[in-house]
């Protein structure tokens, strides 16, 4: 493979196997929320088992770990259990930001589908109008050409 001088060839992708799963179908609104909600809860479970590795003072086991991650993704936080060291506060930091997104794109997902739907209802009737409109277009250019032909036909048969 060779590139024009000057350019040096592009880096591979630095997760190929990723890519390469998402970029086997086209991404649609549920493909993107299934992602989404799959990172969610993986993120949700792996941040509860680390909170209590990092913070063992206030989650003395994992279910309470859990717990904690649980309450804080979905943003609810009753504040019964708080991360105290800086790790743990990241961890903490992260767990809220993948929240707010999960909840941010569901919502964005049920709107476009309320949206969308609409707009195919609407849309409907519009191309039942457009449609007998171009049959009414295509009779009328019909009957032009045919008068155009005789015309033409006429005109050579004319003395000349």
């Amino acid at each position: 493979m060779t590139t024009p001088e000057g350019s040096a060839p592009a880096p591979p992708p630095a997760h190929p196997r990723a890519m390469n799963i998402l970029s086997r179908k086209p991404l649609t609104t549920a493909r993107a929320a299934w992602i989404i909600a799959s990172v969610t809860v993986s993120m949700t479970i792996i941040s509860g088992v680390l909170i209590h590795f990092t913070d063992k003072k206030n989650y003395p086991d994992i279910g309470d770990g859990l717990w904690w991650a649980i309450q804080t993704v979905t943003t609810v936080g009753y504040g019964d259990l708080v991360p105290t060291s800086t790790t743990g506060r990241f961890v903490a930091t992260l767990v809220m930001v993948v929240g707010i997104g999960f909840l941010t794109v569901i919502t964005a997902a049920i709107t476009s589908a309320f949206v969308e739907s609409a707009r195919h209802r609407l849309e409907g009737t519009r191309t039942d109008t457009v449609s007998a409109k171009l049959d009414q277009i295509g009779t009328r250019l019909d009957v032009i050409e045919a008068e155009l032909k005789n015309i033409g036909g006429r005109h050579r048969d004319a003395p000349q």
